[in-house]
């Protein structure tokens, strides 16, 4: 009985400790939120949003007013770093598909700022919705879109940005509508701030299309700014008559502004400005009830001949009352006649979208107000690009809209093929934003996916974007593959797939993070890691066609590597996916690999998947790049790359120096036997030891011999030790390249100076030369 009570107790007491395990367990998984938890916002939140929670989360768990609370420093780093990780867009990828293993490599913010601080100098402009908070993502957008800006470049820190705050704010309201008022934070855009050579705060400038961008150098008053910004908004002066009038105003309603008729021209650009002499149309005037100098404006519903919806008649009229008008459709003849600019088609949709491009609104049901009235202007915007402006009702035919996949309000460019080649926005509702994206989408070769056209069977080779609408890093990236689109079509074929709506496909493909973006070749499926520009998705593509890099394996490495033939190198690069760096290197390793094409082989070993492996290599941290030389006694001789810079041209020239040298060293007896009185062409690199461009230049150099070898010679003369020669040589600075060719007599010293420092540069200029010599020595026979 002892035993089986001591039994019993035994198992009491393993049942209680199992239970403080598992009540531990699920603290720590509860305690541990993840960023957007402890800032109080969504995936989908905006950088406007994030800036706003952690504001106001900073303001009320600061350690200056928590003083009495022993955790408060720590409390606040936790929000600190969730800021910090969810403001920058690349590190919000990365913590969305790693989570905080993929930041491992980034240091931890242990700083932050004094209370004051995030209460009067945290996001100055982003509680005021007339200014337009720009970042580095949608700056470019903004000012190209066709629109006037007026920017603001300002420091949190500086004292004058925030004296000039209240005045930009009432400036910003009064020309609301008229201009777009923008901010641009240099604390948070330093790399956009520093392009746009900003190097002191507050900077104003004006950017227009077609146009330089002007600085404004005025007293800072909200009158001189409005002074200074009206005198770019432009009007266009037309002279009416009986014959053009009415079509004068109809034809207006492309660019969503009214007429304002009067006998002087007013400068602004909210209205169309136009003139009539009642001198010689009196008929017309009479019919207008105008009997005097007078200025008419028809607003929105204005008819001409009905006095209770007629023009607006002013003598003195004031600015502030025109510049939110908008002629919406005109009345004319008795007839209720709506014209509008707006195409409106429950039908036929089809046969519209199959012959023209069109920029799409839909719509659910008539009541629906998604469409502003300032997107009236688009048709007028975009008319160079031959797009036409329209809307579709959904409800009245919601077959076509879900063969659209279209289940809420949204735009949409079809491009002139069919319902088949379509794109859907899904950027910022305001007119520049949708500008760029049409005037972009009609000339690239992206289009929207869906389960009826995705390309699981094609033949063809796919790149697919797998994205969600609310993330800030996924609609960065959409221009980007826009522009790579051009730049390949007819070789690939460009596509994006909304998880959101598509969330079992998504699924079906093992997509975790947004944006994911997948490479399909029939049964060969790559993913992109590198970063989100054109370029890289470029130089990833011709990385597939033709690969630079060999992806090893624990099988292939002992094979190729470590028993390498004996004149053979190799560089190989442990990596692991989730690495910032690693993904930061991958694209410079590929574009280093394709410069060392035929001289150094490339590899790369993946040790999250051969996890085992990198660990029997002593491989200790990612990504680690070892150098394998030629000759080596054993297979196992390597070395470790430790230099602070990883582009492909730092890589490339520490690798080449373990190349064997193929130029010459030259003596002043040898440059003078073999060089002057040779019978060859010779190259000669002028240099120093000491000097840091000669360093730089040696492997560019070894690159160049190796390249005209068979043709011209390459040798080296070291000016420290040989300063004669040199000086012999008219060299004044280091390094410099001389060309010596032979042309049946002795070479003189001073050779032909050669000003480039690029090898293949070089090499096509020697080239030319030679083609030139023998050709000129074809006419002498």
């Amino acid at each position: 009985m002892e035993f089986l009570a001591s039994k019993g107790d035994y198992i009491r007491y393993f049942k209680r400790s199992l239970l403080l395990v598992f009540v531990c367990v699920i603290v720590l998984v509860c305690t541990d939120q993840d960023y957007y938890s402890l800032l109080g916002v969504s995936k989908e939140a905006s950088s406007r949003e994030i800036r706003q929670a952690f504001k106001k989360l900073a303001l009320k768990l600061h350690p200056d007013k928590n003083q009495n609370d022993p955790n408060a420093h720590d409390n606040f780093l936790k929000i600190n770093r969730a800021y910090e990780v969810l403001k920058d867009e690349d590190l919000r990828k990365k913590y969305d598909k790693y989570g905080e293993k993929g930041l491992e490599d980034q240091q931890q913010g242990g700083r932050y700022e004094s209370w004051n601080f995030y209460r009067y100098d945290f996001g100055i402009y982003d509680d005021d919705p007339e200014i337009i908070t720009l970042d580095r993502g949608e700056f470019d957008a903004a000012v190209n879109s066709g629109e006037l800006w007026f920017v603001n470049f300002y420091s949190p820190r500086c004292s004058h940005c925030h004296d000039l705050a209240p005045t930009w704010r009432e400036f910003a309201k009064e020309l609301d509508g008229v201009i777009r008022i923008g901010a641009v934070n240099c604390g948070d855009n330093r790399m956009l701030c520093r392009i746009k050579g900003i190097n002191s705060y507050p900077s104003l400038y004006v950017f227009k299309t077609g146009m330089q961008p002007v600085k404004y150098f005025g007293d800072r008053s909200k009158e001189s700014l409005k002074n200074f910004a009206m005198q770019y908004v432009t009007s266009t002066v037309t002279e009416l008559w009986a014959g053009n009038f009415v079509n004068a105003i109809e034809t207006s309603f492309a660019s969503g502004v009214g007429w304002l008729i009067t006998f002087c021209a007013e400068r602004g650009g909210l209205v169309n400005v136009g003139w009539m002499d009642c001198g010689t149309q009196g008929e017309l005037c009479d019919n207008l009830d105008v009997s005097s100098s007078t200025t008419a404006y028809f607003p929105p519903g204005a008819t001409i001949n009905n006095k209770e919806k007629g023009g607006v008649l002013m003598n003195n009229w004031t600015f502030a009352f025109i510049k939110h008008k908008r002629i919406l459709h005109i009345g004319m003849a008795g007839i209720n006649f709506l014209w509008c600019c707006w195409f409106v088609f429950p039908c036929g949709l089809k046969d519209r979208l199959a012959h023209h491009r069109w920029l799409l609104f839909f719509q659910f049901g008539e009541g629906d107000k998604s469409n502003v009235q300032e997107f009236k202007k688009l048709k007028f915007l975009l008319k160079d690009e031959h797009i036409q402006v329209g809307k579709f009702d959904c409800l009245s035919s919601p077959t076509i809209c879900n063969k659209l996949y279209v289940y809420q309000p949204c735009l949409a460019v079809f491009k002139g093929k069919g319902t088949g080649d379509y794109e859907i926005h899904h950027g910022k509702k305001i007119l520049y934003d949708i500008v760029a994206f049409a005037k972009e989408s009609v000339n690239s070769h992206v289009i929207t996916l869906g389960p009826q056209n995705f390309p699981d069977k094609d033949k063809e080779p796919w790149l697919v974007d797998f994205f969600a609408p609310w993330c800030p890093p996924c609609r960065a990236l959409l221009p980007e593959l826009r522009k790579a689109s051009k730049h390949l079509y007819g070789q690939l074929k460009f596509g994006t797939l909304d998880c959101t709506v598509h969330e079992g496909l998504c699924n079906m493909h093992n997509i975790r993070a947004y944006p994911t973006t997948v490479v399909f070749n029939q049964s060969d499926v790559h993913e992109y890691e590198g970063h989100h520009s054109a370029e890289q998705i470029l130089e990833f593509i011709e990385d597939l066609r033709n690969p630079s890099v060999v992806s090893l394996t624990p099988e292939t490495f002992a094979e190729l590597v470590q028993r390498r033939k004996r004149e053979e190198i190799w560089m190989v690069d442990f990596y692991a996916p989730w690495c910032g760096p690693c993904q930061a290197l991958m694209p410079e390793w590929k574009k280093m690999a394709r410069m060392l094409n035929g001289l150094i082989s490339v590899g790369s070993v993946d040790c999250q998947k051969y996890y085992s492996f990198c660990h029997q290599e002593s491989v200790r941290g990612y990504p680690e790049i070892r150098l394998f030389p030629q000759k080596s006694n054993t297979a196992h001789h390597y070395y470790s790359y430790n230099g602070w810079h990883r582009d492909a041209y730092s890589l490339r020239g520490w690798a080449l120096g373990y190349l064997p040298q193929v130029s010459v060293d030259l003596t002043p007896q040898s440059f003078t036997e073999k060089v002057l009185n040779g019978k060859d062409h010779w190259v000669i690199d002028f240099y120093a030891p000491w000097c840091g461009p000669c360093q730089n230049f040696a492997p560019e150099f070894e690159m160049l011999a190796r390249a005209v070898k068979g043709k011209v010679k390459a040798g080296k003369v070291d000016c420290q030790a040989y300063g004669h020669t040199c000086q012999t040589a008219d060299i004044r600075a280091y390094p410099t390249v001389k060309f010596y060719p032979y042309q049946g007599t002795k070479k003189s010293a001073f050779g032909e100076y050669i000003d480039s420092r690029d090898a293949k540069g070089i090499a096509d200029l020697l080239n030319e030369k030679l083609e030139a010599m023998e050709k000129k020595e074809k006419r002498k026979k």
